[in-house]
């Protein structure tokens, strides 16, 4: 009987070993978890640098141009992406002589580029809806503006300018600055 036993128990230890050996079968799917943050950017515009130059006009007249290619870009990642870009601008001078910045009208016109959700709205669509600058920051006139959408929003348009130059104003190289900001 000993015997008999010693052999079941060689044989229960071979199909042991046999079924420990065998080889894992691959389950048919693997689900991993991955995680990201998603981190606050901020609220930016740029503008061209300059010097621009928009033309020459007699006493009396007046000439319009572009200014370039204004950029605003959101990427603050809010429940809302709403913002306002103004714009304002320095006396344009040359040595002693002055042309007023409230001789020159700003017109932003139409968006040349957008994205994000929301709305979109430019200051003035047209030429006809152009506005006198204003000469401070707190004055500014509105460039462009958006509201609703999540996350964030992106726009370019390329204003231009309408220099009505005084009958007073003498010959010469004018210059000034343009700035825009955004809120």
């Amino acid at each position: 009987m000993g015997k008999r036993f010693a052999a079941l128990t060689s044989a229960g230890a071979g199909a042991l070993l046999f079924i420990l050996a065998a080889p894992a079968v691959a389950a048919p799917s693997a689900d991993t978890i991955v995680t990201f943050t998603v981190s606050a950017g901020s609220l930016d515009i740029t503008a061209p640098n300059g010097p621009i130059d928009i033309g020459s006009a007699a006493p009396a007249g007046s000439l319009t141009g572009q200014i370039g290619l204004v950029t605003v870009s959101d990427t603050r990642g809010g429940a809302t992406s709403n913002w306002t870009a103004s714009v304002f601008a320095t006396d344009f001078t040359v040595g002693a002589l002055n042309v007023p910045f409230a001789a020159v009208q700003y017109w932003s016109g139409p968006a040349s580029a957008t994205t994000g959700g929301g709305t979109f709205t430019p200051g003035q669509l047209t030429a006809g809806d152009a506005v006198p600058l204003a000469g401070t920051t707190e004055t500014a006139v509105t460039a462009f503006s958006h509201a609703g959408g999540t996350g964030g929003s992106t726009a370019t348009w390329n204003p231009s300018l309408i220099v009505n130059v005084p009958i007073t104003a003498e010959v010469g190289a004018y210059s000034g600055t343009v700035t825009h900001q955004v809120a």
